[in-house]
């Protein structure tokens, strides 16, 4: 058995990661536990790869599929990350200045 060939275009790279991370955001609308979110990114990975984006190719869009959805879970922790240190740097700023002003 031969590996698929996979190729990376525009769309793989810069529109589907967000796109995944966004309609991930629009299901925290509804009472689910937060736990889930990431099998909710993956199994958008696998929706969107499969059945759009390799749907000639099953093997491609299972890998593809994974591995987007695992880079969408990445994206967001870093964001947030990134977004939590920003605002506690930001706090202790601001409580620093006015306990000197």
């Amino acid at each position: 058995m031969s590996f698929p060939e996979i190729h990376t275009n525009f769309w793989d790279a810069v529109i589907a990661v967000p796109l995944i991370v966004i309609i991930t955001q629009f299901f925290k609308l509804f009472p689910i536990p937060h736990k889930y979110f990431p099998t909710i990114a993956s199994a958008l990975g696998f929706l969107i790869f499969i059945f759009i984006s390799h749907r000639h190719d099953l093997i491609a869009g299972i890998f593809m599929g994974g591995f987007y959805g695992a880079a969408a879970i990445g994206l967001y922790s870093s964001l947030k990350t990134t977004w939590i240190t920003f605002r506690k740097k930001y706090m202790k700023n601001k409580l620093q200045s006015i306990s000197k002003g």
